[in-house]
């Protein structure tokens, strides 16, 4: 094993035993190095990959602290690398978009509020009947995160928020070549909110699985 990921698996040790907690300041670099047996140069290297993953927090003249390593801040790392993405991969990424947002938009059914109800359907009564393609890739964005969210799980909704920028340009490039496109994904969304409204997990289920499977269905066809 290289010296730096050496030294980067012996902090998370530390991490993961709970001898570092979140919010928690590193030791002295010096006193750190030799309490792991490790060198100076072997120790940054592994700070600095840390911090790059969002686990350590480098404060200049204060010293180096363990991240709240809350979930939402940890997935910040998959959806940079989710940006490298080539564009023969974003049927991939809708697959598991299929997989994950039906479940969440489920898990919202019995847990949103009225009042996030009603702000969707304000964001919904706001697009109009004919909004731009850019208008409404926009508010189907807006709208999805708010059912994810409602779901009360923060890590599937970080992972979903990581995986909607693949899938944005092929819905705003099947806004603009399939006709139907910009009623299609205005009524389905009714139709999933519908089902939010009547506390239906299957509805919704099913709604959110027909909402991603048409973009999927219509790529495999323009691919």
């Amino acid at each position: 094993m290289a010296v730096t990921d050496e030294a980067i698996e012996k902090i998370k040790g530390m991490i993961v035993s709970g001898a570092l907690r979140p919010g928690d300041r590193l030791p002295k670099e010096s006193e750190l190095a030799a309490g792991l047996g490790l060198s100076r140069n072997s120790l940054r290297e592994a700070v600095r990959a840390l911090s790059l993953i969002r686990i350590l927090d480098v404060r200049q003249g204060d010293g180096t602290y363990v991240t709240s390593l809350d979930p939402q801040l940890l997935l910040e790392a998959v959806s940079f690398v989710v940006d490298f993405h080539r564009d023969d991969t974003v049927l991939e990424f809708l697959a598991v978009r299929r997989i994950l947002e039906p479940a969440a938009t489920a898990m919202a059914a019995s847990r949103i509020s009225e009042r996030e109800l009603d702000s969707l359907d304000a964001q919904l009564d706001a697009l109009g009947g004919e909004p731009s393609v850019e208008e409404l890739v926009a508010g189907d964005l807006e709208f999805h995160r708010g059912i994810v969210g409602a779901s009360g799980n923060s890590v599937l909704c970080s992972l979903l928020d990581s995986l909607s920028g693949p899938t944005t340009r092929a819905r705003v490039w099947r806004g603009l070549t399939q006709e139907d496109a910009v009623s299609r994904t205005l009524h389905e969304h009714r139709a999933i909110l519908g089902a939010l409204r009547d506390r239906d997990a299957d509805a919704a289920r099913s709604w959110a699985t027909v909402h991603i499977a048409s973009v999927e269905q219509w790529l495999r066809s323009a691919l």
